[in-house]
């Protein structure tokens, strides 16, 4: 598994950073409005945003004094290129199955 792949995996392994990956799939959010939706402190949120900004699923524009974090859709292309691997394994070892059972069956 490569870097990037590991780096989003790691990102994901959190369910307040796949909370804060939900959140910001509806609209970007600063610092302290994500932090209004969590029961931690602002210097805990800014660090998940830290890790899933490592693992390129958010990118941070400032805008003055603002961060503005962004979903980065495309960071979500390691874990699903991971995940079609596996989807494809078992469809391959299915459509085997169905085919051993047909010919028994005959």
């Amino acid at each position: 598994m490569d870097n990037r792949t590991q780096n989003a995996f790691r990102a994901l392994a959190d369910p307040t950073r796949r909370d804060i990956v939900q959140l910001l799939s509806s609209q970007d959010m600063t610092i302290g409005q994500l932090t209004d939706q969590f029961d931690m402190t602002r210097a805990a949120v800014k660090k998940h945003l830290t890790v899933l900004s490592d693992g390129g699923l958010i990118t941070v524009e400032t805008r003055g004094r603002e961060r503005i974090n962004r979903l980065e859709p495309q960071g979500m292309a390691p874990v699903l290129d991971w995940l079609r691997y596996f989807d494809q394994f078992w469809d391959d070892r299915l459509n085997s199955l169905k085919e051993a059972v047909e010919r028994k069956s005959k």
